[in-house]
């Protein structure tokens, strides 16, 4: 029986991330995966495949709807080839996930292929092509998470769909009903928009985004209807069915009348929930609430002091970096040294366009807290940058303490986005105020001066360019 100083169950980018620093610090170290390839939800079926997609959406848009204005001509028809672009995305998703490989052969990790379960708390049996058990010291528990659904919804994965079957259609929608208007409805509900479907959000909160700060979903919800997309807010839904080549859903207003919507495809994105079907996690003594989630403290350890658990199996937003963060935590930990992190400055981000980004408290929050502060918002649209690549949408909201200056939160619409928010990231971790962020020089051109022009509007309402 071979005998590790750490075994991660779980490739995904905790997973993968925990057992390189595993290794780095000197544990032997290995990996279970019970798919094929590497990488988890986000390599394979999550975040790089829908960026991917993203990406070659906002080409074709671009060259229907934007080269002409930049005197760009072209003669005959732009059409799209979506069968061609899916394939793009496998080649995307494969590249990605063999790099995974090596850096688990740099970093001399064993990589066992099959189902792993726990016999007891130092023992875990593989599953995979020929059944094998090993014994680590610790474990750690990164299975991530899938595609959750509503109990009254019978997902036929052909026409009621999950983001996985999304990422992989065969045609383009004539009209795709979107059920939940958060991250993941709102990114694949914009790569059909722009490809020509019509789409439908429908959400039960009173507006998209509804964790996220209030003047953002405001600007996100505008911005995404100019694009097309419809939404229906404060509506309940009650039934999905499938007729055939038709997907019928019903959903109740917020006044209570029953509204019916028809689409050839629905996709159900309503989050997502703890995976640790087949983990046996009862036989090693690890705890799991209600909610789904492996119990852990602060250390992410569990129930059973070598065992732990990080990413989207356990309490927190899910996202990929806050996991790949828990994953070294751990790893760390292990090792003796005493890491932390700062839940409140982990970034969330909406790879839609404009882009969305936001990290910290939101207003909503520091009302409800009751923490005095003020408001700086700069608009994109000020920007030259934003006017020669006409990305004009958009804006950069910073909320400071109006007695210490200190920032609390940073949240940004606008393109590029999902990098600009690391100088807020950056900012905040230095505890930094707004005004020490309004006297640092950004560049000129480019979208980051809006964050120096929000950081003046917080500190006494001095932006320079509006």
């Amino acid at each position: 029986m071979e005998k590790f100083d750490v075994l991660v169950i779980g490739s995904g980018p905790g997973g993968y991330v925990a057992a390189i620093r595993c290794a780095q610090l000197g544990m032997k170290t290995a990996l279970v995966e019970k798919y094929a390839t590497l990488g988890g939800t986000c390599l394979n079926v999550g975040c790089i495949p829908s960026k991917s997609l993203l990406d070659s959406s906002h080409h074709y848009e671009d060259a229907i709807q934007h080269f002409d204005a930049h005197g760009i001509e072209i003669s005959g028809d732009v059409k799209v080839n979506l069968e061609k672009m899916i394939a793009r995305k496998a080649a995307v998703v494969e590249q990605t996930t063999k790099g995974i490989d090596f850096l688990m052969e740099k970093n001399k990790i064993a990589v066992f292929n099959g189902l792993g379960s726990f016999v007891d708390a130092t023992h875990i049996l593989i599953k995979g092509e020929k059944e094998t058990t090993i014994e680590a010291k610790n474990t750690i528990i990164a299975t991530g998470s899938k595609p959750a659904n509503l109990p009254f919804i019978s997902l036929d994965k052909e026409r009621i769909i999950t983001s996985t079957e999304a990422l992989k259609l065969k045609e383009i929608p004539k009209h795709l009903l979107v059920i939940g208007g958060g991250v993941i409805g709102l990114e694949l509900g914009q790569v059909y928009r722009r490809l020509g479907a019509e789409v439908s959000v429908i959400e039960y909160a009173d507006r998209i985004t509804p964790v996220m700060d209030g003047a953002v979903s405001k600007e996100l919800t505008k911005v995404l209807k100019k694009q097309g997309i419809k939404f229906y807010l404060s509506h309940q839904v009650n039934k999905v069915v499938r007729n055939g080549a038709q997907v019928q859903l019903t959903a109740t207003d917020k006044k209570g009348t029953e509204v019916s919507f028809e689409g050839d495809y629905c996709l159900v994105a309503v989050g997502r929930r703890p995976f640790t079907e087949g983990l046996q996690a009862d036989a090693a003594g690890v705890a799991i609430n209600e909610r789904g989630q492996i119990e852990v403290n602060a250390h992410l350890q569990t129930s059973v002091p070598n065992i732990y658990a990080i990413g989207d199996v356990v309490r927190g937003a899910m996202l990929a970096h806050k996991a790949e963060e828990e994953g070294v935590m751990v790893a760390e930990l292990l090792a003796g040294q005493k890491p932390h992190i700062d839940y409140n400055l982990i970034p969330n981000v909406i790879y839609t366009w404009p882009e969305v980004a936001a990290v910290g408290k939101t207003e909503e929050q520091l009302k409800g807290e009751g923490v005095a502060y003020k408001n700086g918002q700069f608009p994109m649209r000020a920007l030259g940058r934003a006017r020669a690549s006409m990305d004009t949408d958009g804006f950069v909201k910073i909320l400071a303490d109006a007695n210490t200056d200190e920032i609390l939160g940073v949240h940004i619409v606008g393109a590029r986005a999902a990098d600009l928010i690391a100088e807020a990231v950056t900012a905040m971790e230095f505890r930094a105020s707004a005004e020490d962020l309004s006297r640092m020089s950004h560049s000129h051109p480019t979208y980051a001066e809006a964050m120096k022009e929000a950081a003046l509007a917080a500190t006494d309402n001095r932006a320079l360019h509006i």
